[in-house]
Parts: C-alpha cells; sequence; structure tokens
C-alpha cells in the first residue's frame, strides 16, 4: 500500500471537509481506500444535521464499514481523514481493525484554531498514535500531518462563528 497517492487521496477526504461545512456541519471529511487505492467509502462530519456530537467524519465512515466489509476486508484498507482522529476516532477505527490511517490537519494545528479567543474549550488532548500505540501487538501505522496548510483552510472562520449547542 505504499504505492498510494496519499496526496490526491487525502485532498479527496479535505475535499469532504468543505462540503460538510457548506452543509453546516463540522468542517471534517474521510474516506477509505482498498489496496489498489481505489476509495471505496466517503463520510463527512454530520454532527449538526444528526444533532449527535459523536457524527463525526471518521466514526460516520467506520460504522459503514463495518456493515459493508468483513474485519479481514477492513484490515486491508486504509483510512484517510482531513485532520488527525479525535480519541473516539482512533478508538473506534482500532476496533474496526482498519490498521492503516493517514491525515492532513495534526491535532495541535485544529486546537491552535478550534480553541483560540474561547475560555475553557473543552478538548481530549490525546494524539491518535497514543491511542493506538494502547494497541499493543495489534499496530496501527499512522502517516500524517500532511498538506496541512490545505487542510487547515475549511477551519478558517468556522470555529470562531460556531457556539456549541448547551
Amino acid at each position: 500500500m505504499s504505492d498510494l497517492d496519499h496526496a490526491a487521496l487525502l485532498r479527496r477526504a479535505i475535499d469532504l471537509s468543505q462540503n460538510a461545512r457548506e452543509k453546516g456541519n463540522h468542517p471534517f471529511g474521510a474516506i477509505l481506500v482498498d489496496r489498489n487505492g481505489t476509495i471505496i467509502l466517503e463520510a463527512e462530519n454530520t454532527v449538526t444535521e444528526d444533532n449527535d456530537e459523536t457524527s463525526h467524519a471518521e466514526l460516520n465512515l467506520i460504522s459503514e464499514a463495518c456493515r459493508r466489509f468483513s474485519a479481514e476486508e477492513r484490515r486491508q484498507t486504509v483510512m484517510y481523514a482531513s485532520t488527525e482522529p479525535c480519541a473516539m476516532c482512533a478508538g473506534a477505527t482500532f476496533w474496526a481493525g482498519i490498521r492503516t490511517v493517514v491525515y492532513g490537519l495534526s491535532e495541535e494545528g485544529l486546537y491552535g484554531i478550534t480553541t483560540q479567543g474561547r475560555e475553557n474549550p473543552a478538548v481530549l488532548k490525546l494524539s491518535c498514535r497514543e491511542v493506538f500505540a494502547a494497541g499493543g501487538s495489534h499496530e496501527t501505522a499512522v502517516t500524517g500531518p500532511l498538506l496541512e496548510e490545505e487542510a487547515r483552510k475549511p477551519h478558517i472562520g468556522f470555529w470562531s462563528a460556531y457556539r456549541r449547542p448547551s
């Protein structure tokens, strides 16, 4: 799977993050590809439209992947995420058996945008690498951050205007 075009595939996930934003959702996107680099699933964040704080792009993607593909098939895939998977999404990735992840914007880069000007923001600072490392011998390969400036663009201006529902 080392022959995959990370830039092109990651740009598709970034495009999905912009699509999510245009629909009023948080700007995150994710895709799942097979070992040949063919996109087999796409998902966007649907937190706002679902009124569900757990409807992250990666979790939406993983739920659909578990419905469609066997555990063995999932182990042969790569997930591309516009932004580093949060602890919840990394945990779901691990449990679904997806063992390769490529992401754009880092967690730290995202927090630099989302917490700006907010007093006492709710953040769970736990990198996906830390979550995956807890998996012991069930290793998950992680590549990222990549294309951080491109992955950052859908977030610019979104979070300063966003107000989390009480």
